[in-house]
C-alpha cells in the first residue's frame, strides 16, 4: 500500500471515530458518487404552508342533510324562537305593571316661572326701556319668565281728557326702544307685559264711573295696538271695577283676537292680568270665574297674616279655580316690596321667597325683591346693582357697607336656587297640592306630581320655636326627608330630618324632598 493509500485510510479512521466533530448540515457537497457524508441531515422545506380551506359546497350539502343536524339545526330554530317570544312576553308583563305617568298638564308661559314687575323704569335702571334691555341677562339669570312693565302711557293725574294709551312717556324711552326690548327678551325666552292701568298717578286706577266706559275703549284699543307690536300681554289693576262694566266684554275679545292660533299647541298666547286687594278668598275666586282673566293677583297673602288663615286662602281659590290662573304675591298687587312684608328682616324676605316660589300658581315679585330692596316711604327705591361685584384685594373696605352688600348677595343667590328648582322639578312646576300643618306663624305643605321627587316646604315667620309633627303612616309620607333648601346652617344640604318631629326655628324656611316609592 502506497503512502497516499494509507493517509486515505487513516481519514476514514478518523471520520468514523469521531463523527460528533463532522458539520451537521446538509449544506455540504455529497461524497462518493453522490452519497451522502457521514453526519450531514438534509431537510427538505415545503415551498409553501398547507392552509385549510374547508369543505366544498358539495361536502356541505352532503352533510347538511344528515339526519343528525337535521335535528340539531331544527333544536336550535325552535329554541331561539322560544326565547324571542319570551323576552316579547316579559316586556308586555313589565310595560302593562309599570306604573302610568300623568299626562303633563296644558299650562301656558306665565306658569312656567315668575314674573317680574318693574314698575318705575328709572328707579329700575338708568335710561328707562334702554337700562331693562341692558339688564336682560341679569333678569335671565334669575329664571324669571316675564316682565310687567309700567305703565308707560301718558295721563295727568285725575284727569281723563288728558289719557293717551298709545303714546309712550317720554321719559321712558320711543316705541323703537321697547321694539328692541321685545326682540332681545324674547331671544331670552323672556315675555313682555305692559300695565295698562289708566289713571296709575291718580287716586283711582279708572277715574270716575262716567269716565270708566271711554276708558275701557280706549284701554281695549291700546291692548290691541301694543299687543299687534309683540306685546305678551297687558295688565290691569282694579279688576273689580272694570270687569263690572258691560263693556269689559270688549277687551276680553281683543286679547282673544291677538292671540296666535288655538289649534297649535305650541303657539304662544297672550295674557289678561288682573288684580285686586282687599277682598276675601271667595270673592277673589268669584273674580277668577266671572271676569275670564287669565291670571288674578290679589293681596290674600298680605290681608291673611296667619298660617291657617293663609293655608285657607289656598285651599279656596284652588277648590274653584285652576292653579294656572292664580299669582301669588306679597305686596306686589299694591307695588309694595317683601322687605316690608318681612318688617325689613331679611332672613323673612328669603321665607317669603320660598314661600311664594313653592305655592302652586304663579309667583310675582317686584324688581329688587330677588335682594331684599327695602322699601323707601310711597317712592320708589333705587335699584342696587353691586350684589355680585366683591371688592378687590386689598382694597379698603368700609364693613357695614360690604356686611349689607354679601346679605343682598346671599339673598340674590337663595333666590336663584329656588326659581331654578322651580322652573326644573315637576312637582314644584304643577305638582298637586296638600296641606299639612298650620300655625299661628308657620305654613307646612306637600308638592307632588306623578312619579317625580315629592317636596315639603315648611316656614315659620314667627319670633317663637314651632313644633311640627307629622302622621306620616296617615299623610303617606316617608319617615325621614333630605333637605334641599334650608336658611338655617345647622341644617346641611342632603342631610335627613324626621318628619313625624321636627321644630322650625323663628324665621326657618326649609325646602325638603323625598323620592317617589311606588
Amino acid at each position: 500500500m502506497s503512502k497516499d493509500a494509507e493517509i486515505d485510510m487513516k481519514e476514514v479512521e478518523l471520520n468514523e471515530l469521531e463523527p460528533e466533530k463532522q458539520p451537521m448540515t446538509g449544506d455540504g457537497p455529497a461524497s462518493g458518487g453522490g452519497a451522502e457524508q457521514n453526519g450531514n441531515v438534509k431537510l427538505k422545506v415545503p415551498d409553501e404552508d398547507v392552509k385549510f380551506t374547508g369543505l366544498s359546497k358539495e361536502q356541505l350539502m352532503k352533510v347538511a342533510g344528515t339526519p343528525n343536524w337535521v335535528r340539531t339545526r331544527c333544536a336550535l330554530l325552535v329554541l331561539f324562537w322560544l326565547g324571542w317570544v319570551g323576552m316579547l312576553a316579559g316586556a308586555i308583563v313589565i310595560i302593562v305593571q309599570a306604573p302610568r305617568c300623568k299626562d303633563i298638564p296644558e299650562q301656558n308661559w306665565w306658569n312656567e316661572g315668575a314674573l317680574y314687575q318693574i314698575n318705575d323704569l328709572e328707579a329700575f335702571a338708568e335710561d328707562g326701556i334702554k337700562g331693562v334691555e341692558q339688564k336682560l341677562d341679569s333678569l335671565n339669570s334669575l329664571k324669571v319668565k316675564g316682565l310687567v312693565l309700567g305703565p308707560l302711557h301718558t295721563v295727568q293725574p285725575d284727569q281723563a281728557s288728558t289719557l293717551d294709551m298709545k303714546s309712550i312717556d317720554p321719559k321712558h324711552g320711543s316705541e323703537r326702544d321697547l321694539a328692541m326690548l321685545l326682540e332681545k327678551a324674547h331671544k331670552k325666552g323672556i315675555s313682555v307685559v305692559l300695565d295698562v292701568t289708566p289713571n296709575y298717578p291718580g287716586t283711582n286706577g279708572w277715574f270716575s264711573a262716567t269716565d270708566l266706559p271711554a276708558v275701557l275703549d280706549q284701554v281695549t284699543e291700546a291692548a290691541g295696538f301694543w299687543m299687534a307690536t309683540g306685546v305678551d300681554g297687558i295688565k290691569v289693576t282694579g279688576l273689580g271695577v272694570a270687569s263690572a262694566s258691560p263693556d269689559w266684554s270688549k277687551l276680553q275679545a281683543a286679547i282673544q283676537a291677538n292671540r296666535t292660533d288655538d289649534d297649535d299647541k305650541n303657539a304662544k298666547k297672550k295674557l289678561l292680568m288682573g288684580v285686586v286687594d282687599g277682598q276675601t278668598a271667595e270673592q277673589v275666586s268669584l273674580h277668577l270665574n266671572s271676569s275670564g282673566v287669565d291670571l288674578l293677583l290679589s293681596d290674600l297673602l298680605v290681608t291673611n297674616t296667619g298660617g291657617k288663615e293663609r293655608i285657607k286662602a289656598v285651599d279656596v281659590l284652588l277648590a274653584d279655580s285652576s292653579m294656572t290662573a292664580v299669582a301669588w304675591g306679597l305686596g306686589a298687587s299694591s307695588e309694595d316690596r317683601l322687605s316690608k312684608v318681612a318688617a325689613g328682616t331679611p332672613g323673612l324676605v328669603q321665607l317669603y321667597q320660598l314661600l311664594l316660589l313653592t305655592l302652586p300658581g304663579t309667583p310675582v315679585f317686584m324688581y329688587g325683591d330677588e335682594i331684599g330692596l327695602q322699601a323707601q316711604g310711597d317712592t320708589s327705591p333705587m335699584m342696587i346693582w353691586d350684589s355680585e361685584e366683591t371688592p378687590a384685594e386689598g382694597t379698603a373696605v368700609n364693613e357695614t357697607a360690604e356686611a349689607e352688600r354679601a346679605e343682598r348677595a346671599s339673598t340674590r343667590k337663595w333666590f336663584k336656587t329656588l326659581s331654578d328648582l322651580r322652573g326644573k322639578e315637576r312637582s314644584l312646576l304643577h305638582g298637586e297640592y296638600t296641606a299639612l300643618s298650620s300655625s299661628p306663624s308657620s305654613m307646612v305643605f306637600l308638592r307632588r306630581w306623578d312619579q317625580s321627587d315629592r317636596f315639603v316646604s315648611a316656614v315659620n315667620w314667627g319670633s317663637a320655636d314651632v313644633p311640627v309633627a307629622l302622621d306620616t303612616a296617615k299623610l303617606g309620607l316617608p319617615e325621614q326627608a333630605k333637605v334641599k333648601v334650608s336658611s338655617d346652617p345647622a341644617l346641611e344640604v342632603d342631610s335627613l330630618l324626621e318628619l313625624n318631629k321636627f321644630t322650625l326655628k323663628p324665621g326657618q324656611a326649609l325646602l325638603l324632598h323625598f323620592p317617589y316609592i311606588a
